[in-house]
């Protein structure tokens, strides 16, 4: 018990003396994604050594007020708040909305910049609410105002998207009907490009503001007072127009109320949905990944000179580079050319990526047949054909097995990174999850066992055919000395 106070105590004296530590240090760090991108926080295209936007230069004026200077730490917008909560940094800001999720989980300045929601659509496209777009795509940031907006809004399919330009190139190319976001982001990323146009300019209003840690309230009234300061010199007003930020609009009613998510059955449901997709997308992959590495083995073992050469180049480009650039160059950088919808593009993804893998795996089990399997084939009258498909191919595939068994099971795994081209997998629900019900803890877990359960079956399988694998090998090998 004794002990337990103590702690509370420690706790408090901490919490109290954020700002004499912030003094102290002599620096301010808050913290943004540079993902998120102009206006916000950005690398000057002059100096890419300096950071440049409006909460840059809000985070200098801050700094000064509080006689330190500003220091910004490079952080995932979806998880700026947990990390504010370990302690990563001193404050978020980066677009922050004002919302009973983000007020759950810490203490909020008073509003930098206030901004409507808008819906933006394709030219002349007829549905312009979003009332009337019941059944229709509609794009958004994950985590967002926008996101918890649509969420209210029975009917609409929602795309998620961690960037603010793809939602609307997607708009463009017709993947979606409409995007959602506030008035920042569409009018400087959606309204620029001409074949886009506002469908309703004001769904909902809403604030920035910057997150500090609960408990710390000394710095959250001492940030309060350098805002205070910053708009009544004017300096506030002078930012936003430097970097064009459209009008903030008059004051009026607020966002929606929203309804506090919990972790009950209808989240577990999700998540099962999310489970169902993640073992879509990994089963169809490997159905595409299998055949193609068996064909470029096939290639680099017994084609000729120039299917040698491309094979080879297949291989090392796809083993050479990232799985998740190739998921954006498949989805966004072909989009003029190739139109392909998020799952299509998530499985030709990794089954491609995949295939260059399991070319090496077929590779090496055709390696490893006997040379006298074939010599033996060729002496019995059967063509090249005919001995790849009765002699050498079914002993190959049977020592293939247990590696494309366990390369099933790290294809599982790294489905969860098509989830940048739009697709809800388990791991995307499981991050949308702890930030509608504000915590990580059972969603994660969650995740966890679903992840458990669909691999530990394929595990024990590959285990198993390793297994019956070595007795037939043995017992082959114990015929062949008895003879």
């Amino acid at each position: 018990m004794l002990l337990g106070r103590n702690a509370l105590t420690c706790a408090a004296l901490i919490a109290a003396g954020a700002l004499t530590r912030i003094e102290k240090r002599g620096e301010l760090r808050w913290a943004g994604d540079l993902q998120g991108g102009e206006p916000y926080v950005y690398r000057d295209p002059a100096d890419p050594s300096k950071l440049d936007g409006f909460e840059v230069e809000i985070a200098q004026g801050l700094a000064k007020r509080l006689g330190v200077r500003q220091r910004f730490v490079q952080n995932d917008w979806s998880t700026l708040l947990p990390s504010l909560v370990r302690g990563d940094f001193d404050v978020a800001m980066n677009g922050i909305e004002d919302t009973p999720a983000l007020r759950a989980q810490a203490l909020v300045t008073r509003p930098y910049y206030s901004f409507s929601e808008q819906l933006v659509v394709r030219r002349g496209f007829p549905l312009r609410t979003l009332a009337a777009l019941h059944g229709h795509r509609v794009g958004t940031l994950s985590g967002s105002l926008a996101h918890a907006i649509l969420r209210e809004t029975p009917g609409i399919p929602i795309v998620l998207y961690g960037g603010q330009e793809e939602p609307y190139r997607d708009l463009e190319l017709g993947r979606t009907d409409a995007v959602l976001l506030d008035s920042v982001i569409a009018s400087r990323y959606g309204l620029t490009k001409p074949g886009l146009e506002l469908g309703d300019p004001d769904v909902a209003r809403g604030t920035y503001v910057i997150a500090v840690r609960l408990g710390e309230t000394e710095l959250r009234d001492a940030l309060d007072g350098a805002l205070a300061d910053l708009m009544s010199r004017g300096e506030l007003e002078s930012i936003f127009a430097k970097y064009h930020l459209p009008p903030q609009p008059a004051s009026g009613a607020g966002a929606p109320a929203q309804t506090q998510a919990r972790f009950d059955a209808a989240q577990v449901l999700l998540f099962l949905r999310g489970a169902a997709v993640t073992l879509l997308v990994s089963i169809l992959a490997m159905a595409l990944a299998v055949p193609l590495g068996l064909l470029l083995a096939l290639a680099r073992v017994y084609g000729r000179p120039l299917a040698r050469v491309c094979a080879h180049w297949y291989v090392e480009l796809f083993r050479g580079t990232p799985v998740l650039l190739q998921l954006y160059l498949l989805y966004y950088g072909l989009a003029p050319l190739v139109h392909l919808d998020a799952l299509t593009a998530a499985i030709l993804g990794l089954g491609m990526n995949y295939g260059a893998y399991e070319a090496e795996v077929h590779r090496a089990a055709l390696g490893a047949v006997p040379a006298g399997q074939a010599e033996a084939a060729a002496a019995l009258g059967l063509t090249r054909g005919q001995q790849l498909r009765l002699v050498l191919l079914p002993q190959a595939l049977r020592t293939a097995l247990p590696a494309m068994t366990n390369d099933l099971i790290s294809l599982l795994k790294d489905s969860s990174l098509v989830s940048v081209i739009t697709v809800v997998e388990l791991t995307k629900q499981m991050t949308i999850t702890a930030v509608d019900v504000r915590s990580w803890a059972l969603p994660g877990l969650l995740c966890a066992a679903l992840y458990f359960g669909m691999s530990y079956p394929l595990a024990r399988l590959a285990a198993r055919l390793e297994a019956r694998l070595g007795a037939h090998e043995g017992s082959s090998a114990l015929r062949e000395a008895v003879a």
